[in-house]
């Protein structure tokens, strides 16, 4: 893997971005106002956490201080699911847009574990070598 000259270059911001670009379609257009400050505020800013913890991880130096941001990442990923199924519940969303919004999800949940788990390769591997 190369080095990335910004976080932009991350594949893992990336799916990030475009599902938070996604999600603001679906929530702005679908979305009832009673869910003005609920749900649809609670759905955004977790989508906007994803990619600006991304970015703060990429932005730190060392590996174990950047990682932490990257498990909250998976986290706020994990939270958009969770969201998204409240969404789809509550008739929100429809059932093609929510497996949509989810394959989005998991497969960027997928991409950021990879990259998770090859900077701590990387990291052993610099350990060795000391």
């Amino acid at each position: 893997m190369e080095r990335a000259d910004t976080f932009e270059d991350l594949i893992c911001w990336q799916k990030a971005y475009q599902l938070k670009r996604n999600i603001k379609k679906v929530v702005i257009s679908n979305f009832p106002r009673r869910e003005e400050y609920d749900l649809k505020s609670q759905i955004l800013r977790a989508s906007r956490s994803v990619t600006a913890n991304i970015a703060e991880g990429w932005g730190r130096y060392h590996y174990l201080d950047s990682n932490k941001f990257y498990y909250n990442s998976r986290g706020s990923l994990a939270e958009i699911l969770d969201h998204l199924i409240e969404a789809r519940d509550d008739k929100y969303i429809n059932e093609e847009t929510f497996l949509d919004l989810r394959q989005q999800v998991l497969e960027a949940i997928k991409v950021l574990n990879g990259f998770i788990f090859y900077l701590k390769r990387e990291y052993l591997k610099s350990i060795k070598k000391s």
